[in-house]
């Protein structure tokens, strides 16, 4: 009987322990959002469901897809997602052989292998710029360049860069973190149900006994 009621404040406790670390480990360290457009094609394409690691802008990096706001530049509040091509301090210039297949955009001088381009493509607008990224700001282009209102269009701002503080998270497509913490939060589930089965257990234990008639007195046999 005491045992049974050792289990199950344990089973209980331990798995509730788990399920809500898991859960709050999956809120807090991811969030999961569906493309909304065709300016990251062909990496990402709309309608796609994508995940996103969240950290701060200055976790990220130069070819990172990040989640971003800029309310003041779309004229909404919702998100954003681009590619990080420059850094504080990086100069970015495009375009190198503009109109052939070997069309670059240049980082600090060296043109920039960009394998995800739509077609190829590393411009598309024909909008050249030459922009030294202000620290703590990031350079932001769309994969599909010819379907993209990125920093380019907004040269007048910080030379279109935007605010390391505007990202909401960076892209992964490594599932194994939410995975494993989808699993321990449903093996926490399993753990404190069963915890709360034991209990019931141990009640009806308890109650049988209590109900059970009592040995009659030695000797009135």
């Amino acid at each position: 009987m005491r045992k049974l009621v050792v289990a199950a404040w344990v089973s209980g406790l331990v798995g509730l322990v788990a399920a809500v670390g898991c859960v709050a480990g999956l809120v807090t360290g991811y969030t999961a959002r569906t493309v909304t457009s065709d300016s990251m094609t062909p990496t990402y394409r709309a309608g796609e469901r994508v995940i996103f690691e969240r950290v701060g802008g200055s976790g990220v990096g130069r070819g990172d897809v990040v989640l971003f706001s800029a309310p003041d530049r779309y004229g909404f509040d919702g998100s954003v997602m681009q590619r990080v091509v420059g850094v504080g301090g990086d100069r970015v210039v495009c375009c190198t052989a503009i109109g052939t297949p070997d069309e670059r955009i240049s980082v600090n001088g060296k043109p920039l292998p960009e394998p995800y381009l739509a077609d190829g493509v590393a411009d598309g607008m024909g909008r050249p710029y030459d922009v030294r990224v202000p620290e703590g700001r990031l350079f932001l282009l769309g994969d599909h360049r010819a379907n993209s209102r990125d920093s380019r269009f907004f040269a007048e701002d910080h030379g279109g860069a935007v605010p390391v503080g505007a990202v909401q998270g960076r892209m992964t497509d490594d599932w194994t973190g939410p995975a494993l913490l989808a699993s321990g939060a449903l093996l926490g589930l399993v753990g404190a149900l069963a915890g709360v089965g034991l209990g019931i257990a141990a009640v009806v234990v308890r109650r049988r006994r209590a109900a059970a008639p009592s040995a009659p007195w030695p000797g009135l046999v």
